[in-house]
This record gives structure tokens, sequence and C-alpha cells, in this order.
């Protein structure tokens, strides 16, 4: 048994002896470990999945023997047993729920050394004697090394060895500032200028943002598509006409008009790039600001079970590709459109049926297009879907490595963990190549329609001019009419795919982002004034949405325990609960009762599916409340959190300093802290000297 104060070093140990670090001095001999983390390792998947992650050969027989020895199995097997899926982290389970699942892994283990961090950290008072009696009887057979706060558990340990916390070196880092007011600011040449701008940096050109930019980028990209047509078919006419050897006063328009061609091609394209990709970005970041104002009220209970991959791929690669629909689909097909216009008008006026052949040829190209499109929509479909599913699994293994590491070994145990990333990537590469042959086939044919229309414009130039009607130089501009819209036409499948690509990633946003909230819209009644009562009357939730859409029913949850989606058992039973300033409360009950749904109904992450949840000012004399709150639906959410401060049983820390962190909750607040207001009321998971409520479960 390894004790000691928090900080002191007893999780690196266990690192240490499981081959997950490299001492700075000394050496470290183990044999091969499995360890049990405090944060157990919980990858998006069925429960057996999970399990299989530290034993593969493990049976299913197997597997429900462990989840029976630590008290868990009954808990499944009211779901879907082994095949209950759980998201990341164990989303699903809750923590003290993950605890068993966690050494029931650990049991069925193979290693000779378990190391086990908090085995019983979260786990219900009632529990903690049954995983006593795992742990003691897995050391008859293995040697543990066990972390642990637990005196109880302690006490059952025959070696008992203590870490004191080293002592942290008061004196600051020279030229280094402990308050950020304390920092040099700059001076003289150090400052930025007024206008926030460099000597030597110009303003940047404003160019008109949503609609507008995008028909000017589109006028821009078809003046440039024309240029090029005009460009072929005028240097045609001009090398056929040179060919006559005329005057060369009579060749100067010409010689002008290729030159001025050549020059605004490449600047036409540049400034559709310019404008076409700022209003995509523009658009990319109001489409991602709203991403996220939409996501915030589906958090936690909606995305419970979606991997972070999965919301990550929404927020990144999918919004990216909807919105690149603006830059590969619409500029092109309209300055195709504009350009084929262009060339059709200029081949009908000189030859009539020239210009009807070379619009039909643009008619044909667009109908293999529209073709390609429906051909490939199915195709996308499933490769953004594959592609998404290669990124969940990647970003569960990527972001949990240490600990996968330390589940499954760090010699062999990655191919049970790789094998389905290889399945799903070998899945993408198929539907990828689907896709390959569906955008080969559909340019093959837009080359053979350049092919034949080319061909036919051309011999109808050679009867004109064979007849007379049309002279040689105006035959050869009419016959490269054809070949200067080829590289538009040919550019056709590829805004199909882009568009179909476009449309799947749209429908996996909507996905992801039309789910019915689990908290009711913003309510317009104003939040009574502080101190709150809150109360809650024969109140009842559930996380998982039923099967009947019935109002109320909430979607994947956070934490607590939840049954399958469907089921109609819900998460918190009837629970009547008033919570008045000053009070102290104490939630208990087993795990799984519910007692973190009725902080996340208190929070607002989560509304009642039954009952009523109230909140009330309290009297300014007595403190008490009036009973006769507002409900909180018909309330300012914003304003109904802004009163409520939550701390689970796995608070997150963001990257960042200290400060930044503290500042999420209180932006304003000065270094030294304060005192909370004495009317502030507390209920807790489990404390001392303070009013008791069991939930019914």
């Amino acid at each position: 048994m390894l004790t000691g104060p928090s900080g002191a070093g007893k999780t690196t140990v266990l690192e240490l002896l499981a081959g997950l670090r490299t001492p700075a001095s000394g050496t470290v001999s183990a044999p091969a470990a499995h360890l049990a983390t405090q944060r157990p390792l919980l990858l998006p998947g069925t429960v057996r999945d999970n399990l299989a992650t530290a034993a593969p050969d493990a049976t299913d027989a197997a597997m429900t023997a462990a989840l029976t020895e630590v008290g868990l199995w009954a808990q499944l097997a009211d779901r879907h047993g082994l095949d209950t899926r759980l998201g990341d982290d164990g989303f699903g389970l809750s923590a003290g729920q993950r605890a068993r699942l966690a050494l029931a892994r650990a049991t069925l283990s193979p290693a000779p050394l378990l190391l086990l961090d908090e085995p019983t950290a979260n786990v219900a008072v009632d529990g903690i004697p049954v995983l006593h009696q795992v742990i003691t009887g897995l050391a008859h057979t293995r040697r543990l090394v066990v972390v642990t706060h637990d005196c109880y558990l302690a006490a059952l340990a025959d070696d008992r060895w203590r870490l004191d916390a080293a002592a942290a070196d008061p004196a600051p880092q020279a030229g280094r500032p402990t308050d950020p007011a304390a920092a040099p600011h700059p001076t003289g040449a150090d400052q930025e200028p007024a206008d926030g701008r460099r000597p030597g940096e110009v303003a940047p050109l404003r160019t008109p943002r949503g609609r507008r930019g995008l028909a000017l980028a589109c006028l821009l990209g078809g003046a440039s598509v024309g240029c090029g047509v005009a460009l072929t078919a005028t240097s045609g006419w001009l090398i056929v006409q040179a060919s006559t050897m005329p005057v060369v006063l009579t060749l100067l328009v010409a010689i002008v008009g290729v030159r001025a061609f050549g020059i605004f091609r490449p600047v036409f394209r540049y400034a559709e790039r310019v404008v076409s990709h700022d209003v995509a970005l523009d658009d990319l970041s109001r489409r991602r600001a709203d991403l996220y104002a939409a996501l915030i009220p589906l958090t936690p209970a909606r995305l419970g079970r979606r991997s972070r991959g999965q919301v990550l791929t929404a927020a990144a690669r999918d919004l990216e590709d909807v919105v690149d629909e603006h830059v590969r689909v619409s500029v092109p097909a309209w300055s195709t459109l504009l350009a084929t216009l262009v060339g059709a008008a200029i081949a009908g006026w000189h030859l009539p049926i020239a210009g009807l052949v070379v619009a039909a040829g643009g008619l044909l190209v667009a109908l293999l297009t529209v073709l390609g499109y429906a051909v490939e929509r199915p195709a996308q479909d499933a490769a953004v879907a594959q592609r998404g599913e290669v990124r969940d699994r990647v970003t569960a293994l990527v972001a949990n490595l240490l600990a996968v590491q330390a589940v499954a070994g760090t010699v062999g145990g990655h191919r049970e963990l790789v094998a389905p990333v290889l399945q799903a990537e070998a899945a993408q590469r198929r539907s990828e190549a689907r896709l390959t042959r569906a955008r080969a086939a559909g340019l093959a044919a837009t080359w053979v329609v350049v092919a034949v229309t080319a061909t036919l414009v051309g011999l109808l130039a050679w009867g004109a001019r064979a007849e007379g009607t049309l002279s040689g130089p105006y035959a050869a501009l009419v016959a490269l009419v054809p070949l200067a819209l080829a590289d538009a036409w040919a550019g056709l499948p590829e805004v199909a795919g882009a568009r179909a690509r476009a449309r799947s990633a749209a429908a996996r946003l909507e996905a992801l982002v039309g789910q019915e909230p689990a908290v009711a819209g913003r309510g317009t009644t104003p939040v009574p004034p502080a101190p709150p009562v809150l109360e809650l009357r024969g109140a009842s939730a559930r996380w998982a949405p039923r099967a009947d859409g019935a109002a109320g029913a909430a979607g994947d949850g956070a934490t607590g325990a939840r049954p399958p989606a469907g089921s109609t058992l819900p998460d918190l039973h009837l629970l009547d609960l008033v919570v008045e300033p000053g009070d102290r409360i104490r939630l208990s009950g087993p795990n799984g009762a519910g007692k973190s749904t009725a902080l996340a109904v208190l929070a607002r992450h989560l509304d009642p599916s039954g009952g009523d949840y109230l909140l009330a000012g309290a009297d300014a004399d007595t403190g008490q409340g009036c009973r006769c709150g507002s409900d909180v639906r018909a309330l300012d959410l914003e304003q109904t959190r802004a009163l409520l401060a939550v701390v689970d049983d796995e608070p997150h820390a963001f990257a960042g300093s200290v400060r930044a962190n503290l500042a999420l909750a209180a932006p304003g607040a000065p270094t030294s802290s304060c005192w909370p207001p004495s009317w502030r009321s507390t209920w807790v998971a489990g404390s001392a000297h303070c009013r008791t409520v069991s939930t019914p479960r």
C-alpha cells in the first residue's frame, strides 16, 4: 500500500512501475504490469470492448463473472449486458460504476503485477467492502501495489509505504514576474503604432461579403474563364490572319486584344480567389461560432455518447467541407456557365450552327455533372461516415495514449486496439476507390463530349470555309472555341464531387446540431434576486431519450448511470427537495441511483421529465422562500445557471495557467480570493453535519 498526501508522487511511482515513465535517475525493475488509473481508460464502444483491452482472449462468461464479482453485473444486465454502449471516458456509467469496471478489467488481466490507483474512489459506501474483498482476493495470486486514501483498505495491506511531498522552492524564478501587472510594458520603439500597423504594413483591401461577395467572385471567375476563351480564339485568328501577310496595322487590334486577354485572365483569377476565399473564410468564422453556440444547449445531455472525434470532425472537417462549397462549387459552376455563354456567343456570331453545337456541348456536360452528383452522393455519404469513424478511433487512442499503454501494456497489447483502426481505414479506402472510379468515369465522359463538340465545330468551320461563307482566320477562331472551354468543362466532375461531399457533411452536421436540447429554450421571466430557493417537487429525469420521443426525454447524459435508449426507467426517480439559503444537504445512495442526475437538474443541465423544478427568491428578513417560485423552464437559462456552481466527480482543467482556469468562473476576480456569501447553499455527495436526503432508488 502506497499512501501520502496529494501531489506526493504516488501516481508517478505507479507509472514508473508500469514502464510508462523513464526515471530521471536510478533504475526501475518490474514485471509486466496492468495499471488501473484513478480515471479509468474507457474508450467509446461496448463494455465487452473495454474489458477486452486488457484481456483479448477472455470469454463472455469470464467477463460476466468479473463484473459480478465487483457488483456491477446486476446494473448492466438491466440494460444490454456486455453490449451496453459507452461514450468517451465511460459516458453512460457513474464514476463509481467506472471504478468497478476498471477493477473487473484488472481481474481479467493476465499481468503478474497489478497497480491500482484509488480503486475505491467515488464508490458508494455500501459497495466498498465488496471491492476490498476483490482486492484482497487478487493479492493471493498476484502482486498488488495500491495507492489509496482509504484508511480501511490501507489497513488490509501487508506492506505500507508512505510518500511525503517534496518541499517546494518558494523563491520565484529570476526575471519571471509573478503577476501580469508586474510585467514590463513596451516603451519607445517597442510600442505598437496607434493604428495597430507597423511601418510598411498596408491596410487590407475590404471586399464585399456574403451573397454580394459570392456574386462578385462568380463574375470575376467568369471573366477569367471568358478571357481564356477570347485569348485562345483571338490568338488563332491572329496566327491564321498573319499567315496571309496583311498590313501590320490591320493586326494591331488583335495584338492588343491578345495582350489584354493574357493579362486580365490571371488578374481576374487572382481577384476571384481573393474574394471567394475571403467570403468562405468569413462564412466559416460565422458558421463555426454558430456551431459552438448550437452545441452549448446540447452539452452534456445530447453529446454524451458522441465521441470527441465526432464533435471535432463536425467542428473542423465537416464544416470546412460545407463552406468549401462556395469556392469549389458555386464559383467554378457559375464561371463555367458564363464562359460557355461567351464561347457560344463568339462561335454563333460568326457561324450560328457552331454556336448551337457549343451550347449543346455545354448542356451535355451539365447533365453529366448532375449525373455524377447523383452517383457520388451515396458514395460520399459512406466515405464521410467512414472518415469520421477513422478519426473517432484515432482520436480516442491518441488522446488517451498513456492510459492505453497502462491497460494494454507497452509491448504487444496495442494490436487489438489498432486492428479496428486498420479495418476502418480499409473501409474508407474502399469508399474512396469507388469515388475515384465514379470521378474517372465522369471525367472520361466529359472529355468525350469535349472531343465530339470540338470535332463537330471544326468540321462545321471547315465546311463554311470551303463554301466561302467564312474566312480562314474566322474559321480558326470558331474551331478553337470548344478547345478553349475544355479546361472549364473538365473541372465540372470535381464540382459535382465537391457538392456531394458538402451535402454529406451538411447532413452529418444537421444530425449533430438538429437534436432537441435537453433544457428548455431561453425564457423571458427574470430570475428572482439572490439568495435563491430551489425546490424539486416529485421530480424525475432521464438522460437517454425515450423511444416514443415523449417530451422531457433528455438525450444522453454526462454522469450517473443511464439506461439504454428507449428504456422507460428514469435515471432519477421521484425526488422532493428544498434548498434554502444556508442549507448544507448531502445526497446519498448507491452508485447509479441518480445523485449526479439530481445535481444536473438543479444546475439546469437537464430538465426534469416529470414533476416540477421551481426557483424563488428568499425573504430578505427570514431567509425563507415563499414556496411560490417560478418554473425554471420559464426563466432565463443563463441567469439561472449563473446562480449555480457545479463541481463534478471528474473536474476538467484546461491547458493553461491556474489563473486562467479560475478566471473562467470569475473573469473579473482579483488574484486574492474572498469568502463566499453567507447565503450560499451547498449540496454535496458526502459531508458531515448536514441534512441528508436519500434518493429513492
